[in-house]
Formats: C-alpha cells, structure tokens, sequence
C-alpha cells in the first residue's frame, strides 16, 4: 500500500507533466497571474455554497493570499513555492485534467487531490505565510 508521501508525489508528477509549463510561464506574467486568480476566485464561489466542499477550498483560498502579499510586496515567497501554488491553481481550473471536470464531483476530487498534494509540500511556507499574516493583523 502507498503511503500519503509517495501518493502525493505521483499525483504532483502528473499535474507537472499536464500543466508544468502553462503555469512556469503564468506565474512570469502578473496579467495572466491574475486572470488566473480571478478563475479562483469565480469556481470558489460557484462550489462553496455545499459545506463539505467549503472547507476543502481553504488551501486554494490560503494560496491565492500568499500570491497577493508576494506580489503586492508585503511578503516574499519563493520562486518555488510561486511556481507549485499556480500549479495548484492553473490545475484547479482547467476543466481538462487527469479526471475532467464534467464529471461532477468525481472530476473535482482530482482537483482537490492535487492542491491537497501541494499544500501538504507547502506546509513549512504556509504555516510560516499563516503566522506572518495573523501577526501583521494584531
């Protein structure tokens, strides 16, 4: 039986091979970079009204802040942890994937398998990116 570790790395090898590139060249261009968060933003709101799905969106959500503060200039984040974020994201909204989208909710689990896959790799630099926010509100 694979454990979580080698699933989730399985699952990102096959995201990178799908839209490595797409999202390389998204995150070197902040109009496309913000279209792309718009897109987010647009199927967050269309999938958040089932609380089961609302609080599988949070990481997508936690994302797409660390994107902003980087690119505002408020934090840094890495150019690593920019390209494995749009990855999620250039994943999360293509309707074309491993399991399309069309297929209800079965198409969404590969989605949220993905963005779960990279956040868990991310979890350092989120929870670092967590503190920094809830101590530069106080």
């Amino acid at each position: 039986m694979a454990t979580f570790k080698t699933k989730s790395t399985e699952i990102l090898e096959k995201a990178k091979k799908l839209f490595g590139k797409q999202a390389d060249l998204i995150a070197s261009q902040p109009k496309k970079l913000s279209a792309l968060m718009g897109k987010v933003g647009a199927k967050i709101g269309r999938m958040a009204s089932d609380p089961r799905i609302a609080q599988l969106l949070e990481p997508l959500a936690i994302f797409v802040r660390m994107l902003k503060a980087n690119y505002s200039g408020a934090y840094k984040i890495s150019a690593g942890t920019i390209g494995f974020i749009v990855l999620g994201l250039v994943y999360f909204v293509s309707p074309i994937d491993i399991i399309p989208d069309f297929l209800g909710v079965l198409g969404f689990a590969d989605d949220v398998s993905v963005v779960l896959a990279i956040f868990a790799k991310l979890k350092d630099e989120v929870a670092d990116f967590l503190e920094w926010e809830r101590t530069s509100e106080e």
